[in-house]
């Protein structure tokens, strides 16, 4: 038991699901008391609060939190579990139940979409391993920033795609994955590739033109598209996905594909498998190349990714 006997804490975000969890934090305080006998539920305000809040409560004693909001709220709890990179309390577990726009993360598992039904599947989870990526990028200030992330992290047409979804409004009016498939058909009318060079481990090197990256750790990204379909949270690798320069036609045609894994064969597209991956502008790309992870923006490259096998135990 953490101090003041609380062991679990649960990292709300009130804003998530469009707003409605604000008005289900009973429910939801009801629901962690039947399936865990309890837990101080702890709400963020603004940006950064969900990092803040776990980490604070893994210095006061609490050996599990559970992050309940979308795939931006996860990213900042798994943060949370570090300070200056090391494990804040190594045997805390992580356990989320998704309420947000876009919810990605959580169909690697096949969790329930519905937060309620997440935190009773809670009661009879058993623990697991999880990786977790860490990226080293150029912020918007032009400095250098490290960060942890859960699920995928990406950069080319994902980076500009995130950028639109977050400044959206009404497209997220009609839910996660409408909003990211508007954004992205809007973004590829537009598209013009990006030129990268792309290390892999020792087994790939190459100078690309490409569309977009995926570093993926979890299968799905933007709203429900499989762009990692054999991507496995606890095999200490990640599943690098390249989706080479296409005609914009081609692009928008073929989009569907994503939603099901089926891009992964086309001949335009490679999957490599590793632990440490490097992207850097190549000499004749002018323009800034935009990255996020687990949904987030703010980032450019170059950028370093590497897996941390294990980083987290889960119990969902």
């Amino acid at each position: 038991m953490g101090q003041g006997g609380v062991s679990v804490v649960a990292v709300v975000n009130p804003k998530s699901g469009g707003g409605r969890t604000a008005g289900r934090i009973a429910e939801i305080g009801g629901a962690l008391d039947a399936a865990l006998g309890g837990a101080e539920i702890v709400l963020t305000q603004a940006p950064g609060d969900g990092e803040r809040l776990t980490r604070a409560a893994l210095a006061r004693g609490a050996t599990r939190i559970v992050a309940i909001g979308g795939d931006g709220t996860l990213n900042e709890a798994v943060n949370g579990f570090f300070d200056n990179g090391a494990a804040v309390n190594p045997a805390a577990e992580f356990s989320f139940a998704m309420n947000g726009s876009g919810g990605d993360f959580r169909k690697s598992f096949g969790a329930p979409g519905d937060v309620l039904e997440a935190i009773a599947a809670l009661k009879d989870a058993s623990p697991r391993p999880l990786d977790l990526g860490r990226v080293t990028y150029i912020d918007d200030a032009g400095a250098s920033a490290t960060r942890h992330f859960v699920n995928i992290a990406s950069f080319g047409l994902s980076g500009d795609v995130v950028t639109r979804v977050n400044r959206a409004r009404i497209a997220k009016w009609f839910g996660g994955p409408f909003a990211f498939k508007w954004h992205s058909t809007m973004a590829a009318l537009g598209f013009r590739p990006w030129r990268v060079r792309l290390t892999v481990d020792d087994v790939f090197d190459e100078t690309l033109s490409l569309s977009t990256a995926a570093v993926s750790n979890g299968r799905f990204f933007g709203g429900g598209m499989m762009i990692a379909p054999a991507a496995d949270p606890a095999d200490g690798l990640f599943d690098v996905v390249v989706i080479a320069e296409t005609k914009t036609r081609d692009m928008i045609a073929r989009m569907n594909d994503i939603y099901t894994g089926a891009h992964v064969t086309h001949p335009n597209v490679t999957v490599i498998r590793g632990r440490r991956v490097t992207a850097t502008p190549a000499p004749d790309q002018a323009a800034p190349v935009f990255a996020e992870r687990d949904g987030e923006g703010g980032m450019r490259l170059p950028a370093t990714f590497e897996i941390l096998p294990g980083a987290l135990t889960l119990r969902i």
